[in-house]
């Protein structure tokens, strides 16, 4: 717990330098830091809500957002380059974060290898995200640089929350997936139609690219409600940008004290490669067979007051693997998301 605090005092200090203006001249006072269109998102998944403890068993995911205009270049430009070659013109938003993926087999209380069963393994990444919005268009793309094996640190966050909550020991972590670095680039493009206060459909389409994962996705999102911002609750997954505050521009129902909407959808995925599943692309090591489709069934509600936002999503994600013994079993896990808007 300890190095979670001590990352998020550091990530917070780095945002605020983002913000900070430069200094020009050394006699120039510093100008005070405007954070106003800006957020602070904490995302938790984890699989204990839904009384087991396997497979994709907890995901964590800190950060926040800014107007473009208030980054450097240096930070936005890559992906900014990359929204401007595919949107006509609409204003960029920007985030940086960080974030950690556990996966382990069912039974975390054998310490030998598991060769049927889905491997440990572990991904602790940084990430930036560029965000285009206009009228009810949104383009995201991601960026995620990191590292999957020991030096991703499941073993150390596990064992230190399974002591906090008196929950069993994991015993396997010698056997997770091998140390290698990791990235991956990601696009999402999203679509709402109806009104702010009713019924809204919101369709997407993506893709990821890169050594920790290569799919495409598709989907939709039917949600109901009133004063409704955004495409819909956002999350771990790769493309699920957590900028609600930076898009209130085309958000009408943001000028409002409060929103709230009840949820239902769908997402498809079809799998090139999953390295929690494949195992290493270059050192060998544990690994099962990835099902070439993967479908997530999910629901929630999202409610927010003033500048707070709680987001709670039940998941239902099908069969992932298999191996000579039988399949890998479905799963359900939980989603929270608070938000903090400035």
């Amino acid at each position: 717990m300890r190095l979670l605090y001590a990352a998020v005092t550091i990530y917070a200090a780095l945002i605020v330098a983002g913000l900070s203006a430069p200094v020009h001249a050394a006699e120039a006072p510093a100008e005070p830091i405007d954070l106003r269109g800006s957020e602070i998102q904490i995302f938790i998944e984890n699989d204990s809500f839904g009384s087991s403890d396997q497979y994709y068993t907890n995901g964590f995911k800190i950060g926040g957002g800014v107007p473009a205009d208030k980054v450097g270049k240096l930070f936005t430009r890559p992906p900014n380059a990359l929204l401007d070659a595919i949107t006509d013109g609409a204003s960029n938003n920007f985030g940086l974060f960080f974030g950690q993926n556990m996966y382990t087999p069912r039974n975390i209380a054998v310490a030998a290898p598991q060769p049927n069963d889905r491997p440990w393994a572990a991904w602790l990444y940084v990430g930036a995200v560029a965000q285009s919005v206009k009228n009810d268009h949104l383009h995201t793309v991601e960026f995620d640089i990191g590292v999957v094996g020991p030096p991703a640190l499941g073993r150390q966050v596990q064992t230190a929350s399974h002591k906090l909550v008196d929950a069993p020991e994991p015993l396997g972590w010698d056997n997770q997936i091998r140390t290698e670095p990791g990235i991956l680039l990601t696009y999402l493009h999203k679509r709402r139609y109806g009104e702010i206060s009713g019924v809204q459909l919101v369709p997407h389409i993506g893709a990821s690219l890169g050594t920790v994962a290569t799919f495409a996705r598709a989907g939709a999102l039917l949600r109901a409600g009133q004063n409704m911002t955004g495409f819909g609750p956002d999350g771990i997954e790769p493309g699920g940008a957590m900028l609600k505050n930076t898009r209130r521009q085309q958000d009408p129902g943001r000028g409002q004290p409060y929103e709230w909407f009840v949820f239902a959808g769908a997402d498809g995925r079809l799998i090139g490669h999953n390295t929690s599943l494949d195992g290493s692309l270059f050192r060998g090591g544990p690994g099962v067979a990835t099902r070439d489709y993967v479908y997530d069934l999910l629901a929630g509600l999202s409610i927010r007051i003033d500048t707070l936002r709680v987001s709670v999503t039940r998941i239902k994600r099908s069969e992932e693997f298999y191996t000579p013994v039988g399949g890998g079993g479905k799963q359900q896990f939980y989603s929270v998301n608070i938000g903090i808007e400035f």
